[in-house]
């Protein structure tokens, strides 16, 4: 029996835990009259959106599939490929966001009952969108290996695959950022800064937008986007196969293309039996929240570990590889530690910015920003640490598999990351809603909880993004023949004259790629700007042009469509530019410089985004907690001048945590599988200068 079918019945059987978790949700009680209005409103939206991001994306993936076909070197083959690709991303994305709007009223008819149920409710919810990307992605490299692994180009397949997802991940990405953080932001800056309403007030006519925006950026958007990594380190492993095979890691050439499919095959096991782990009791402590999702995760990974010991034993010649899944997995874990210590408010230095808020907006804004850059350090160096480890006992293939052992328990992972804009979304209708305090209490606990797991999931995003993008340029160099492996398993310059640090290609590709990253966030941040000064103005003037609106008059309700309308349109025309200059880069990198020198412009991307994107997340996180942390009762409680300079550093760091940060990541995957796939265009091309 062929290994591939191993993970094929571990993708069936993921589809089927989401099947009982989607009849689960469904069955759950949607509340009042009032929460199902307003859940039907956000999952009336979020549809909408969707709809209208994909329509778009198709025809972009219609386009290039063509191009891709007409290229003589890569032909129908890659064509279909990069097709399939990006239906699959299409369709988990779509999946995990229909179940997320459906979940949100039901977790919030559930908190009514207890603390225990809302989470239930809301993580299984999340658990969905994470299931079904891990599960997808590994039937759809099973159905490329079934149909096309004989063929002697499906190294050069398996990259379209992957570039097909990425397009998906970039559009659902900054899509979804421009038109969540645009929402979230405008609705802020007029209701909270301007007007002094609380949040999630039903006055505010963006509010409905808000949580559309939650939905559409960190469910569908993050489950692109993590979809993409995970089928990415799949591919990156078995491009660097050969190497496995040469340095005596693994003696026969098909176990090495098994290996990684079989360890994602134990993650998806693993991520089953961590979700389920997941359950807390119902004292309102932080503590207690973060250890419920932490058994989930850390249960995960501790399977993992051993699915992968035995996948190793049975199919490697010695256990060297195990050591290199081990670091990804201790990498990924640990990263998601640090990113929870510089964003959550149960620790130090988010506390300090909300203490630095006494002091008015501009020392939040400094105090917060210095907080995101010395945060970087921790996961720069677990990744350095877990790439020295890999390679030592690997080679390439080693760092490759990292990236995979980090990425195999990307369903539980990515469940707790799609809990948390559910949980704000329960919180946001309790408000408008109306319901008792106490409701309110659970599901701002809820929320916290999930403003942290977004944080940390975002943070574990970024370490993987990083670490497989790295697989994907050491592919992109075997394969153009920039290096190969000699029969003992060294590494060898194949072009030594040529390939040059210091030759004037490379250097220029390294500026060139060090510069994509803060170009494409100022692109990205801009949008954000462009659409929350329109749903400001939207609100002002539903304010003065409906009466005993602003007023609160019951018989009297905002225009909520029109700001949801507003965010789609913006959102898709400023979602365009970065994502075209995202896929052109690398290709006119590549045929006017040369492939040594977009090997060096992928480098220089991979180390500036690598910095940015953790800059951005932490900063943004810290913020939004710090806030939080305020809210709670600390420095003045709600509308004391400390809430108000922490609603402005909130403010300021939305788009950095929700847009350009999430969106680096894809950047650059998406730069790097592109560049591998057209790898046989450049293997001979070696520049015009």
């Amino acid at each position: 029996m062929d290994l591939m079918w191993i993970s094929v019945v571990a993708g069936i059987v993921g589809i089927g835990i989401v099947a009982y978790f989607v009849r689960y949700v469904l069955r759950q009680d949607q509340g009042s009259k009032e929460v199902r209005e307003i859940s039907s409103a956000i999952q009336e939206g979020a549809m909408a959106f969707i709809g209208r991001e994909y329509r778009t994306l198709s025809i972009v993936v219609v386009v290039l599939a063509v191009i891709l076909a007409a290229v003589p070197e890569l032909g129908w083959r890659i064509s279909v490929a990069f097709i399939f690709g990006a239906v699959c991303s299409m369709g988990a994305g779509f999946a995990g966001l229909s179940v997320a709007v459906r979940t949100n009223g039901r977790t919030c008819a559930a908190a009514q009952k207890g603390l225990n149920s809302g989470l239930r409710v809301a993580f299984r919810g999340g658990a969905v969108m994470g299931l079904t990307v891990v599960s997808i992605g590994i039937i759809g490299m099973a159905i490329l290996y079934f149909a096309w692994h004989e063929s002697a180009n499906f190294l050069a397949i398996i990259p379209a695959y992957g570039t097909g997802a990425s397009l998906v991940a970039l559009f659902a990405r900054v899509g979804g950022g421009i038109f969540t953080k645009g929402a979230d932001t405008g609705s802020d800056l007029v209701g909270k800064v301007e007007a002094g309403i609380p949040e999630d007030d039903p006055r505010n006519a963006a509010v409905i937008a808000d949580n559309v925006g939650d939905n559409v950026g960190d469910v569908c958007g993050m489950g692109a986007d993590l979809f993409e990594s995970y089928v990415e380190s799949i591919i990156a492993t078995m491009t660097l196969a050969m190497v496995a095979t040469a340095i005596g890691a693994v003696a026969d050439f098909s176990a090495a293309w098994a290996m990684p499919m079989l360890i994602a095959a134990g993650g998806i096991f693993a991520s089953i039996i961590g979700c389920f782990m997941v359950r807390v009791g119902e004292k309102l402590e932080m503590s207690a929240l973060l250890g419920a999702l932490r058994r989930g995760t850390l249960g995960a990974s501790l399977l993992t570990a051993i699915f992968s010991f035995l996948v190793i034993y049975f199919l490697a010649d010695n256990l060297n590889l195990f050591w290199a899944v081990l670091a990804g997995l201790l990498a990924g874990v640990l990263m998601g530690e640090s990113t929870n210590y510089f964003t959550s408010y149960a620790f130090k230095p988010t506390q300090e910015i909300a203490e630095t808020s006494c002091s008015g907006a501009g020392t939040t804004i400094i105090q917060g920003f210095a907080n995101g850059m010395m945060s970087t350090w921790p996961p720069v160096i677990l990744i350095a640490i877990a790439i020295a480890v890999a390679f030592h006992f690997g080679s390439f293939y080693g760092v490759a598999l990292a990236a995979t052992g980090m990425l195999s328990t990307l369903g539980v992972t990515l469940a707790t990351d799609a809990y948390g804009p559910v949980a704000d979304n329960a919180g946001g209708i309790a408000t408008m809603a109306g319901l008792p305090e106490e409701v309110r209490e659970r599901t701002d606990a809820l929320d916290s909880l999930g403003n942290t797991t977004a944080a940390t999931g975002k943070g574990f995003a970024i370490g993987a993004a990083a670490l497989n993008s790295l697989g994907l340029i050491l592919s992109y160099a075997l394969v153009t023949e920039i290096i190969s492996i000699s029969a003992t398993g060294a590494i060898v310059v194949a072009q030594p004259g040529e390939f040059n640090l210091l030759s004037a290609p490379i250097i220029i590709g390294i500026l060139l790629g060090a510069l994509m990253p803060p170009t494409f966030c100022a692109m990205t941040m801009k949008s954000v700007g462009v659409t929350a000064k329109a749903i400001v103005e939207e609100v002002r003037r539903q304010w003065r042009e409906i009466p005993g609106l602003r007023e609160g008059k019951k018989e009297v309700k905002p225009d909520y469509g029109k700001c949801v309308d507003i965010c789609t349109k913006s959102a898709l025309k400023q979602m365009l530019a970065p994502s075209i200059m995202t896929i052109v880069a690398p290709v006119i990198v590549g045929l006017v410089l040369g492939k040594f020198a977009l090997a060096g412009f992928l480098l220089g991307a991979l180390t500036t985004g690598f910095i940015f994107a953790i800059t951005l997340n932490n900063a943004g996180g810290a913020w939004d907690n710090a806030k939080k942390w305020i809210e709670a009762g600390h420095f003045g409680g709600k509308g004391s001048e400390a809430h108000k300079a922490a609603v402005t550093g909130d403010t300021a760091g939305d788009p950095m945590k929700d847009t350009s940060g999430p969106s680096l990541n894809i950047m650059l995957k998406l730069m790097s599988v592109v560049s591998l796939m057209l790898a046989p265009v450049l293997m001979h091309f070696t520049g015009l200068i």
